[in-house]
């Protein structure tokens, strides 16, 4: 995948990159795997707001994507690689031999007319999907589920890889894209590969306009604000704040840990990201 720049004809185009669509080979998604997508604009169950600065964008719908890959050794053949607006990664469109057609994350070198398989006698091929007990160390991974079974989890967002460190009393070592080391069951499964469009992180979205698409909204500063309104606020003339970054509501932020104390799995991470 290649970044597409602009002559600055306007302001908003000076700095603005878009991906080149080049790999996208069919724009209108498979009608049977498609779902309606209803926004929540930053709202929990109950209306009330819980995420600030969320609203509007375009509308969507829901791609659905098989992140299991439980249709053991049937092997499937990719019909279409197309954009999918919920994620960063490229969605491939499977064709199985049965007649079934699913949705997978495409990863980086998946093209059409490639072939994929799942289950624990695939080849070590990008695409395939298989048991961590059957990879062999130092493969490169990415949708590994955390409980059999459940479906993939973790890595998978575009350009994301983890890689296969050891095997040991029925666990895998994985070293995550965050740097973070850590134990999964080897009944686990995962997809050979690295995700696609690793050129996401290039781009830039070059105006608010743009942001606003995507359904984020602007937001202001809290050293901006008066101080009814803001912890931060107030002072005469610009100030840095004078204290630790907080929320309107005195909540610390930038670098507060949120994460439970005593969680079940905190034996299984070997090494923190941080």
């Amino acid at each position: 995948m290649a970044v597409r720049t602009f002559r600055p004809k306007t302001p908003g185009q000076r700095f603005k990159t878009v991906a080149s669509f080049k790999e996208i080979t069919k724009e209108t998604p498979e009608s049977s795997l498609v779902r309606p997508l209803k926004k929540s604009g930053g709202r929990n169950n109950l209306g009330r707001m819980t995420a600030r600065h969320r609203g509007g964008g375009h509308k969507r719908r829901y791609r659905v994507i098989d992140f299991r890959r439980d249709k053991v050794d049937i092997p499937a053949r990719v019909h279409a690689i197309e954009y999918d607006p919920n994620r960063s990664a490229r969605i491939a469109l499977l064709y199985y031999a049965d007649g079934e057609k699913r949705y997978i994350l495409a990863p980086h070198g998946l093209a059409v007319g490639h072939t994929v398989t799942s289950g624990s006698r695939s080849e070590i091929r990008s695409g395939n999907h298989m048991p961590l007990e059957d990879i062999p160390l130092g493969t490169m991974l990415h949708n590994i589920e955390l409980s059999p079974g459940r479906g993939g989890q973790l890595v998978r967002s575009a350009g994301g890889a983890a890689q296969l460190m050891s095997r040991d009393g029925g666990f895998a070592q994985l070293r995550l894209p965050s740097g973070e080391i850590r134990r999964v069951p080897v009944a686990c499964s995962a997809t050979i590969g690295q995700v696609g469009n690793t050129d996401h992180e290039n781009i830039s979205l070059g105006k608010a306009g743009r942001s606003r698409w995507l359904g984020r909204r602007g937001y202001s500063r809290g050293v901006a604000k008066n101080p009814v309104d803001h912890p931060m606020g107030g002072g005469e003339g610009k100030s840095s704040g004078g204290r630790h970054p907080v929320t309107p509501w005195g909540k610390k932020t930038k670098g507060l840990r949120t994460r439970k104390k005593n969680k079940k799995s905190d034996t299984l991470i070997i090494k923190r990201r941080k």
